[in-house]
């Protein structure tokens, strides 16, 4: 009783910390990484490529998601991966100031992108272990919330940041240098935190097998793919964000490029507060005003205009190449409207996936749908800067928008309950 009353009693202590630090791997990899390797004067084409690449972690994850059930305890899957984390910045660190720096750091960083994946599982379960359900529920958009500000503090200070010490030390690598280092004390000290104030709950254990478990795992695995009209439902979840999945790799180098290769010719420190800060904030918005959204009417009902609200507004990538404009409020309004669209739309895709995985192994179905949410980011992030460089600016948007023609198709052809996520009068 005393263990369960402490769990209750102090959410407020571990909940958003974690899901902070959940956060900030996810946000560096995919994010951070894109505006360092750029301002290290790496190509458009290998920038997309390689920290596509960076994906797969998240893709395979349901593959290795039940060692976290069988091994030692969710608490101690957390910290110890948060402390891995914080070493895996460390070596990025040490790596930026050598010759070798673009494929030594990617080598980090795809080994910290695999500790990321796995510290989500683990964080997840324990979450669903250490609090009651009517907690669960109010405790939702305090995950949310605190997973959003670890990307604004990534994509927008930690840019910021970088921005402002390379003007001062006329160094971009020892300016980047110094950016790792601040995350690996940060993260570090966030694994010493959650070491000492994570509850313990009695459910938290290594799991019991009952009769063979893997072949049981691979019966949960099997009938995934056995759901009715799973073929639709595959290509859904690839194609929905196949225009974001090239535009998010190449929105930042354009931001950054000279307007003579086509860009805006941003500084690094307005690219934090424009797509850093005033993007993610546009897109939390977005995604709460979606929730509500589709509480309100159901999904069924709100689809189409979810839909097309995430993929017009791709058209002020397209708008900004062709004006080049240098007007950073103007730049600022777009990027915002289009991570509102995004935020907007992309809670459509959520809640399908929950649809998918219902019955009676959700928790794992959940896990194969976002491996192919990434799997849908990852391919298409592959070829994008190759296009872009082939394309130009100008063509490659034209090209992103024509990209949404797949994404409705899919849209047309899923089948959802009538009233699914609407809540009950």
């Amino acid at each position: 009783m005393r263990a369960d009353a402490q769990v209750q009693r102090r959410p407020w202590r571990w909940i958003p910390s974690l899901y902070f630090a959940q956060g900030i791997p996810y946000a560096v990899v995919m994010a951070l990484a894109v505006v360092m390797y750029k301002n290290l004067g790496i190509s458009n084409a290998e920038i997309a490529f390689y920290t596509s690449w960076l994906y797969l972690p998240w893709v395979i994850k349901p593959l290795w998601s039940p060692l976290a059930e069988l091994i030692g305890t969710k608490r101690g899957w957390i910290w110890a991966l948060q402390f891995c984390v914080a070493a895996a910045l460390a070596l990025v660190a040490l790596t930026l100031p050598g010759p070798q720096f673009f494929r030594l750091s990617l080598a980090v960083l795809w080994l910290m992108a695999f500790a990321s994946a796995s510290h989500d599982i683990a964080a997840d379960g324990f979450y669903l272990l250490a609090q009651p359900v009517d907690q669960q529920a109010a405790f939702i958009g305090v995950r949310s919330t605190c997973y959003r500000l670890a990307n604004i503090a990534v994509q927008g200070g930690l840019v910021a940041l970088a921005g402002q010490l390379q003007t001062r030390l006329g160094n971009v690598a020892l300016a980047w240098t110094f950016v790792f280092w601040l995350l690996a004390a940060a993260f570090a000290l966030l694994g010493a935190w959650h070491w000492r104030v994570l509850p313990r709950p009695a459910e938290d254990r290594a799991g019991a097998r009952h009769g063979d478990f893997w072949r049981d795992f691979g019966r949960v695995f099997l009938a995934y793919f056995r759901k009715p009209g799973i073929v639709v439902t595959l290509g859904f979840l690839l194609l929905y964000r196949f225009p974001e999945a090239q535009a998010l790799k190449l929105a930042v180098p354009f931001l950054l490029d000279k307007p003579a290769a086509g860009g805006l010719g941003l500084s690094t420190e307005a690219v934090g507060l424009a797509y850093g800060t005033i993007g993610v904030a546009a897109l939390t918005a977005g995604g709460l005003l979606g929730g509500w959204v589709v509480s309100r009417f159901g999904l069924k009902r709100v689809l189409w205009p979810l839909v097309l609200v995430m993929h017009l507004p791709n058209l002020v990538f397209l708008l900004l190449a062709q004006s080049q404009t240098g007007s950073l409020a103007l730049i600022c309004t777009a990027l915002g409207i289009e991570q509102f669209g995004y935020g907007l739309g992309f809670t459509a895709y959520m809640m399908y996936m929950v649809l998918v995985a219902e019955g009676a192994h959700k928790t794992a179905h959940y896990a194969i749908c976002t491996g192919f949410m990434a799997l849908g980011m990852m391919l298409p992030g592959l070829w994008s800067g190759w296009l872009q460089q082939a394309l130009g600016y100008p063509h490659f948007f034209a090209w992103v928008l024509l990209c949404m023609l797949p994404s409705l198709a899919m849209a047309a052809l899923i089948k959802i309950p009538d009233n699914f996520g609407k809540k009950a009068s």
